[in-house]
């Protein structure tokens, strides 16, 4: 028997009713329920009422959770439903739930007895409306042409003969064999697929990854990297080429540095990817036309080109063979220029004549002048003998004085050499005192110690002075006992026996020991 009986009303009401209400009714024996109980039957209640619904709403909070599965809300200007969409769904929707956007989704109505609440369990889901849908492309053109995506000064030229042309779209599709096709038919290229969904949940980022994947090929590594792509598909809905209107997809082509070519759907469709692409081309066959030129049309053109520079080349030369031949007509005969040059030279040839004439005369004057001038050779002869004396008795006066100053540097340089042979004995002696005093030195140090290691010892204040007798020494005086490995300190006790009475010395030190003056140490070798 279950629990509720709805064949059963109980004044009116029917067992579930009664429960809700938790007041029995008079007559009845209402059986007491469990929480879970109750949350059970009111979620087979729902679930049967409302077995498939269609709700339309407003998109609130979607939130597209790590394990897959999509949570969002759905409301209007009085209400609010909470809405699951399961992971295995959130793939076949085919549109990317986003805030803001009014959908109608389909599904059925249970409870989550955990929270006390209940949800639409969405199955599809659906924009209400193809006026709903590009209210919200015009609302994100607008929003990415505020932030300079589709600024004409961002456009990038396309280069004119590309090495690779890399390709973003389905392989299965016609678009890929039309772009092959029209490729090569103008110009054989190499062409690389980049395999995507052109529609669907995943659309939006494969073709965003693609044009990322392209542009991140090493330039001149092993993959050829692509000089120009082309991202596109054939026709369709707004709803199937709305993948091209994502804003990731807007973003990666924006962000692309290969030149990208926007080649979806047929010339009357327009999507996002149209505005920041660099060309816009009405179908995919057009887009392979402006990737590439026509290959017969280049040979044509070079051909003319290079008949035309033929061309220009004849007449270039005609013309200066005109020119030359009007410039030869105003040049004089060379014969006649040759006879005259001659006729020059033979006149320069008598004018050197006369004048070299006429120059031995001049120099001959000259000469015959200066001769009379000159005077006879004995002349000269005589006036040098005479200057020869002269000179002879300059010379000899200047030896004898040179001879007297040798003499005289001859007796300085005997006294410089005996001062330097009396200045090396004296250093001599220096040296050997010197050497007397070292060893004097030397014998007294060796001497003290020897008389150290007979057991003698020397005695000396605290601040070095030696103490030479004992009446120099008063009691509790600090003193030096110094030994053969080292001084020991000592301080002085009562004397025994008589002593010869102490010398005064000064406060605070010892005097030093003087020697007397008619003491003489002598030698101790």
């Amino acid at each position: 028997m279950d629990i509720f009986d709805f064949d059963n009303p109980a004044k009116g009401k029917s067992v579930p009713e009664a429960v809700a209400t938790g007041k029995p009714q008079p007559g009845d024996n209402a059986p007491e329920l469990s929480v879970s109980e109750v949350a059970q039957a009111v979620k087979r209640t729902i679930e049967t009422t409302f077995d498939r619904v269609r709700v339309r709403g407003e998109i609130s909070r979607p939130n597209y959770h790590r394990s897959g599965h999509l949570y969002l809300t759905l409301k209007d200007e009085k209400a609010v439903i909470d809405a699951v969409c399961w992971r295995g769904a959130v793939s076949k929707l085919g549109l990317r739930a986003e805030e803001g956007m009014e959908v109608i989704v389909t599904g059925k109505l249970t409870t989550f007895p955990g929270g006390s609440k209940y949800q639409v369990v969405i199955e599809q889901m659906e924009l209400a409306g193809e006026g709903a849908l590009l209210k919200l492309l015009e609302d994100r053109r607008k929003r990415l042409m505020a932030e300079g995506l589709f600024e004409a000064d961002r456009k990038r030229p396309l280069p004119f003969l590309p090495r690779v042309i890399g390709v973003v779209t389905s392989p299965s599709g016609a678009v890929i064999r039309d772009i092959l096709h029209r490729v090569a038919d103008r110009f054989p290229r190499h062409v690389i697929l980049w395999p995507v969904a052109v529609q669907g949940e995943k659309a939006a980022a494969d073709i965003a990854a693609a044009v990322a994947g392209f542009n991140a090929i090493t330039p001149n590594g092993p993959v050829q990297r692509p000089d120009v792509l082309i991202v596109g598909r054939g026709g369709g809905s707004l709803e199937d080429l709305w993948g091209f209107n994502e804003e990731v997809v807007v973003r990666a082509v924006a962000e692309s540095t290969i030149p990208v070519i926007s080649a979806v759907g047929h010339e009357t469709d327009t999507t996002l990817i149209d505005f920041v692409a660099d060309r816009r081309a009405p179908t995919p066959t057009g887009a392979a036309e402006m990737a590439v030129p026509v290959r017969t049309d280049l040979l044509l053109g070079i051909q003319e080109s290079s008949a035309r520079l033929g061309r220009g080349l004849q007449r270039k030369a005609q013309q200066t063979r005109t020119e030359l031949a009007g410039l030869t007509r105003g040049l004089v005969n060379p014969n006649r220029l040759l006879e005259e040059r001659r006729q020059a030279l033979d006149m320069l040839d008598q004018r050197l004549d006369r004048g070299l004439q006429a120059a031995v005369r001049t120099q001959k004057g000259q000469l015959d002048t200066l001769a009379a001038r000159v005077r006879h050779p004995r002349e000269r002869l005589q006036r040098m003998s005479d200057l020869a004396e002269g000179l002879k008795e300059r010379l000899s006066t200047a030896a004898g004085q040179l001879n007297r100053a040798r003499s005289q540097s001859f007796a300085a340089q005997r006294f410089s050499e005996r001062m330097q042979q009396a200045a090396r004995r004296r250093i001599e002696q220096q040296q050997q005192a010197l050497a007397h005093v070292q060893r004097l030195l030397d014998s007294f140090a060796s001497s003290r110690e020897r008389l150290l290691e007979q057991g003698y010892v020397w005695v000396s204040t605290e601040s070095g002075d030696v103490v030479p007798r004992a009446a120099d020494i008063a009691v509790g005086d600090r003193l030096q006992l110094h030994f053969l490995d080292g001084p020991v300190d000592v301080v002085a006790g009562v004397k025994k026996g008589p002593s010869p009475a102490p010398r005064p010395k000064p406060k605070g030190q010892h005097k030093r020991y003087q020697k007397p003056e008619d003491e003489d140490q002598g030698s101790l070798l």
